[in-house]
């Protein structure tokens, strides 16, 4: 059997703040955007900063991280590149690629000072909507 490996971290700001929903056995399910950005030379010589929006879900996430998630704030992501696809409502077929976390650690003190608190989850679900990207 060949070694393989699925892990990405990142580090951005979100670009929306989380939305959570239920699944039916009561599993909460967080969704958020988060922008990553590099820096490089154009051809012309001139620095380019380049964006790229991930889509992050988080299962079963702690009601801290669901209320410290919000829109422009710093985190740290960990976990795996997931893709599924779906049927829409007119009948077309998507595809979505998403990062499920495993890992979620703020970078900025929260509001009301406490110390920074740290989420490891194993949960290996993967359905949940797209969600869009927004600019922060």
């Amino acid at each position: 059997m060949a070694f393989s490996l699925n892990k990405l971290m990142l580090i951005g700001n979100l670009g929306n703040d989380a939305e959570t929903r239920f699944t039916t056995n009561n599993t909460s399910v967080t969704t958020f955007s988060i922008a990553t950005s590099r820096g490089y030379k154009g051809k012309d010589g001139n620095w380019v900063n380049e964006t790229t929006w991930h889509n992050v879900v988080s299962y079963a996430l702690p009601d801290f991280y669901k209320d410290a998630l919000k829109k422009g704030k710093k985190f740290y992501v960990e976990g795996r590149i997931s893709k599924r696809d779906y049927t829409d409502k007119e009948g077309v077929k998507r595809y979505v690629s998403e990062v499920i976390s495993e890992k979620l650690i703020p970078l900025e003190a929260r509001e009301g000072g406490g110390g920074d608190k740290e989420y490891d989850s194993d949960s290996s679900n993967s359905s949940t909507e797209e969600v869009d990207d927004l600019p922060f």
